[in-house]
């Protein structure tokens, strides 16, 4: 995505007037002077913004640009025991959520069975990882088709901490995806730039690489929701603003628009992760282009992950 120019619409702006973000130069102070050329130049900027989704209207009564479900999923990652675990999907159970919200969770893969065989149909299941192909000498792996006998429905690949603590690469997490796609398994295929890529403005570039690999990898898009978590907010405490989010989920949608497709791009789901709880879910799900939620620690209360799926309502809008 290239930076936006500091002249706009043929209005000029001076160079003490721009801050850089990390992911292009943002306007924050305008010559009041020129009022048509402020004008003309937030109109311009804002359609640099909007890219591809701004064509689109709202789908019913929700504002997204994505034409699938609100998705909330549940990273329970590697947290629980049998106990806590049985209560938290008690806590699940009894939780009253909206109707029209996707939601997955992904135990450890010691306790899928225990979560598929009581938790309510209304939630799918996820595994946390997958191996690239058919079962066999591959120690400490789990193939697709032992996931699938176990009845999940999801996979979660590429996230963070798969590529930066274990080493995964981003032909090897394609190569993952496709094969899980293969075989009928949904991926939420993650992305996301680290702190120093941030602030080097490389957010954009590292993103696209990671979704380019997906990209050339995948048979189809049709079971694949991106999760957008930028590394630095997960787990941290840290959570980009909204604004920030939207940014990234609007680049993310005009990429698939121009590199894959325009269905691909509007069908698509993008959802945000980073430290989201039940305290910023609303304001981030008001933003058009963040289609739902990748949840880490706060899905491990179950009241509390109810209010994040229910954030849904913040999209809503009079029909």
């Amino acid at each position: 995505m290239a930076v936006v120019p500091t002249s706009l619409g043929g209005g000029a702006v001076s160079s003490h007037m721009t801050h850089f973000s990390g992911l292009r130069r943002s306007f924050l102070k305008l010559d009041s002077s020129n009022s048509d050329s402020t004008h003309s130049l937030f109109r311009d900027v804002n359609s640099h913004l909007r890219l591809v989704s701004s064509n689109k209207g709202c789908r019913g009564v929700v504002t997204m640009s994505g034409s699938g479900k609100f998705f909330v999923g549940g990273n329970w990652k590697c947290n629980g025991t049998g106990d806590s675990i049985s209560k938290l999907v008690s806590d699940l159970n009894s939780a009253i959520l909206e109707s029209d919200v996707d939601v997955v969770v992904a135990p450890p893969f010691v306790y899928i069975d225990q979560v598929k065989n009581s938790l309510s149909d209304r939630i799918e299941i996820a595994a946390q990882n997958c191996w690239t192909g058919k079962g066999g000498a591959f120690t400490g792996e789990i193939s697709v088709e032992q996931l699938k006998d176990l009845g999940c429905k999801w996979v979660v690949l590429g996230h963070s901490e798969r590529r930066h603590i274990i080493g995964e690469d981003d032909q090897f997490i394609g190569k993952k995806a496709a094969y899980a796609l293969s075989e009928g398994l949904g991926v939420i295929a993650c992305i996301g730039e680290l702190l120093e890529e941030r602030e080097a403005g490389k957010t954009f570039d590292v993103c696209f690489q990671q979704l380019k690999a997906f990209a050339d990898a995948v048979p189809s898009w049709d079971k694949v929701v991106i999760a957008y978590e930028p590394v630095w907010a997960i787990g941290t405490g840290k959570v980009a603003t909204p604004e920030q989010a939207q940014e990234v989920h609007v680049a993310v949608r005009d990429w698939l628009n121009k590199n894959v497709s325009a269905d691909v791009s509007s069908k698509t789901r993008i959802i945000y992760g980073g430290s989201v709880n039940g305290g910023n879910c609303a304001e981030l799900a008001k933003q058009e282009d963040i289609d739902g939620f990748l949840v880490g620690g706060a899905s491990l209360k179950g009241p509390e992950f109810a209010t994040i799926i229910n954030s849904v309502t913040s999209k809503k809008v009079p029909a």
